[in-house]
């Protein structure tokens, strides 16, 4: 191994989805490859509290640093969770959980990678979706739902995702859009980004959903242009289960779900591997979408 192999990579992972013994079982195998390498986790660790916590704690006794951005499972308010807590409460407790455990989150300042394919400031991002991104022929959120309903495609937000104190999910979306926006303007200029969020920031990665009626719960269209806006080097993002890598404007966008173990066991690469983010890895530009992944029925995610 050469001194350049044994320095630090940023690698990154979603959607773990731990209530699964078989996904459980990929956290217990996750290693770093160096001594120097972070994990961005872009969400839906799991959907209880105690779940979250040990993944995490996990996970930072291994990396030098890991870094969290929420999911929308996190943010269930979930019967089998004995932590009741709902909307910008239950985000806020999660923080708190992070910060005991040394976890990069939202709220904290961003941290900026310095080992090879740095120096870029990693800004783990909680923006949720405003259901901007409509079926063909909708016109408005109502119109989209009721389509959704129509298919029986609808998100298990609708039952578990509180948006207290605010009136609805766009509302909270759109303040955390105005917040990121200021806290992304203060990074300093010379500085590339790479951005970690549970939804892409642009709709293109949505086009191949098996249902593209889920798409309403992916995200927001007032981020469609932070990729050139914010000097991307990155944009790593999960939520879909379509682990692949595209390019929008010259900017690598990476989908680094896990899945669920009905998903992932479809595919020919082996499950949980952490995807490198930096130093970017030869041949990724030609990372397409795993054979056989998709979105079911259910809309569970």
């Amino acid at each position: 191994m050469t001194t350049a192999d044994r320095q630090g990579r940023l690698l990154a992972i979603s959607d773990l989805h731990i209530g699964y013994a078989e996904n459980r079982a990929l956290v217990e195998q996750m290693r770093p490859e160096t001594d120097d390498d972070w994990l961005l986790v872009a969400g839906d660790v799991a959907e209880t509290v105690a779940d979250i916590r040990w993944a995490l704690e996990t996970l930072a006794s291994r990396f030098r640093k890991v870094i969290w951005a929420p999911g929308n499972h996190e943010l269930w308010t979930h019967p089998k969770d004995t932590v009741t807590l709902r909307g910008v409460a239950r985000y806020e407790h999660l923080v708190e959980v992070c910060r005991e455990l040394g976890v990069t989150t939202p709220e904290d300042p961003y941290p900026v990678w310095e080992c090879p394919g740095g120096p870029v400031a990693v800004a783990p991002l909680f923006l949720l979706y405003d259901y901007s991104f409509l079926p063909a022929g909708c016109a408005t959120k109502e119109e989209g739902l009721t389509y959704a309903h129509g298919t029986g495609v609808v998100c298990t937000d609708e039952h578990f995702l509180h948006p207290d104190p605010y009136p609805s999910r766009e509302d909270w979306c759109r303040a955390r859009v105005a917040e990121t926006e200021r806290r992304l303007a203060e990074i300093p200029a010379e500085l590339p980004t790479v951005l970690v969020n549970h939804y892409p920031l642009d709709r293109h990665p949505t086009e191949v959903l098996w249902y593209p009626e889920f798409a309403m719960w992916c995200g927001t269209r007032l981020t469609a242009d932070w990729h050139r806006t914010y000097r991307v080097a990155a944009m790593v993002y999960g939520h879909l289960h379509i682990p692949r890598t595209t390019w929008l404007d010259g900017v690598r966008f990476e989908e680094v779900s896990v899945g669920y173990p009905r998903e992932w066991r479809k595919r020919s690469e082996p499950p949980g591997k952490l995807r490198r983010i930096l130093p970017m890895e030869v041949g990724s530009g030609d990372r397409g979408a795993a054979p056989g992944v998709g979105r079911g029925r259910g809309g569970t995610r």
